[in-house]
């Protein structure tokens, strides 16, 4: 049984995206199977290189470089957010998937849980 966490906020302005965050951190150290699915605004979560001075805030993209460390086994990125979003792979953090059919990953997990 894996989990899938989808977040579907953008990155700064609320907290629910990171707190799934958090959730699918707190899963994967306690050997929990989970993933991560990025989809609408969310999907700015993967961009690189995010300045965040002016909104005095940490970025977001060292938060996500942690996840192979927890054992977060997969980070989909539903790939119409992205081409509406203007993100392509190389302007993505390293190890996203491109997801096709957002639907095909929440059903090949046992449990999903969004954001939001």
């Amino acid at each position: 049984m894996s989990t899938l966490i989808v977040i579907d906020q953008p990155p700064y302005g609320a907290w629910a995206g990171r707190e799934a965050l958090d959730m699918a951190f707190s899963l994967a150290a306690f050997d929990q199977p989970v993933a991560l699915l990025f989809t609408g605004a969310g999907v700015n979560w993967l961009r690189k290189s995010q300045e965040t001075m002016g909104i005095e805030q940490k970025s977001v993209e060292k938060n996500l470089s942690a996840a192979p460390v927890f054992g977060v086994e997969a980070i989909y990125a539903d790939a119409t957010a992205c081409a509406l979003y203007g993100l392509v792979p190389d302007s993505m953090v390293a190890g996203v998937a491109i997801a096709e059919s957002s639907a095909e990953v929440i059903r090949q997990h046992s449990h999903t849980a969004f954001a939001g």
